[in-house]
């Protein structure tokens, strides 16, 4: 199993869809006995929150997030944690909407001080 995600800082490879997480998000993940939750913020999103579960590499969340122009949306994600060849982790993900439409694939990684 990769390394725990808990304490660690991860942002977008790349930007999604106007209006939604970006490469200027960063998320702060915590991880506790198989449960994980983070914090995110940054580019359109205004706060964000995602809690879920770990079993082994896979993760399975919910997230919430208020975007700057005051809307509200929500969905759900399913990840594999990858762990690369320089010992920072990427998130492999499946996302869909809940509240509204909407579903695609993204990738995170770790971002290490000199990156954020």
């Amino acid at each position: 199993m990769a390394r725990s995600l808990d304490g660690l800082v991860l942002a977008p490879v790349a930007d999604q869809a106007p209006g939604q997480v970006g490469t200027r998000t960063r998320f702060t993940y915590h991880e506790k006995d198989g449960e994980i939750w983070a914090e995110y913020a940054g580019g359109d999103v205004v706060r964000g929150y995602l809690v879920g579960g770990r079993e082994g590499d896979r993760l399975d969340f919910r997230y919430v997030q208020l975007k700057r122009d005051g809307t509200t949306s929500s969905g759900h994600c399913l990840s594999t944690v990858v762990e690369l060849s320089d010992g920072r982790v990427r998130l492999e993900e499946s996302w869909e909407w809940e509240s509204q439409t909407g579903s695609g694939t993204s990738v995170v990684e770790q971002v290490t001080e000199h990156d954020s």
